[in-house]
């Protein structure tokens, strides 16, 4: 018997052993003894009752354990605010702190979109420009009697409110504010809008 227990001291059992206690604990847990450890804070009454049940070295202990937790940091998301609140309390943004304005960009035929920034153009010839080259088309110059006339197709934009408009209608500072999305049409679909 002896031999045996001198065998299992050398193979060091006790590091592989299952248990029920805590990681690094000699003897298993019991749940009677010990207070469960919690978030919550205990009642006073509930602290003398432990505090009078155990011994002097005990209530050190639970007076350790019973400390509140140290204050954290307001938790993120909580109380819950409502959204119109949130927008009371968060500053405006001026136009110094927009990075831009990215519309999309499509085009009749095109199997694809692009996106620009509408914030890099300051007029209606700088942005025409960029489409153009963007895909490879001509545009033409605009007038206000006659659209785009001479040419195959013809930049329109969608406004805050949903109407499709020819690209120049309005001045360039009311189309920055309120374009939605380009949209480079064959100009015989364009004939609804504007001067077409």
């Amino acid at each position: 018997m002896a031999r045996s227990e001198t065998y299992e001291n050398d193979l060091h059992l006790e590091a592989t052993e299952l248990r029920l206690g805590l990681p690094g604990s000699k003897e298993p847990q019991s749940t009677s003894n010990n207070v469960a450890r919690s978030n919550k804070r205990s009642s006073p009454d509930q602290l003398h009752e432990d505090s009078s049940s155990t011994n002097n070295s005990s209530v050190s202990d639970a007076r350790n354990e019973d400390c509140p937790p140290p204050s954290k940091a307001q938790i993120v998301g909580w109380p819950p605010i409502r959204s119109y609140r949130k927008n009371t309390l968060q500053p405006k943004k001026t136009e110094s702190d927009v990075s831009g304005m990215y519309v999309k960009v499509s085009m009749d035929g095109a199997p694809y979109l692009r996106k620009i920034d509408l914030k890099l153009y300051q007029s209606y010839t700088e942005l025409l420009k960029a489409l153009e080259s963007m895909f490879r088309i001509c545009i033409g110059q605009y007038s206000e009697r006659d659209g785009y006339n001479g040419s195959d197709v013809a930049p329109t934009y969608e406004d805050k409110d949903g109407d499709w408009m020819l690209v120049g209608d309005v001045p360039w500072e009311m189309f920055n504010t309120s374009c939605k999305r380009l949209r480079i049409m064959k100009s015989s679909e364009a004939k609804g809008l504007g001067c077409l």
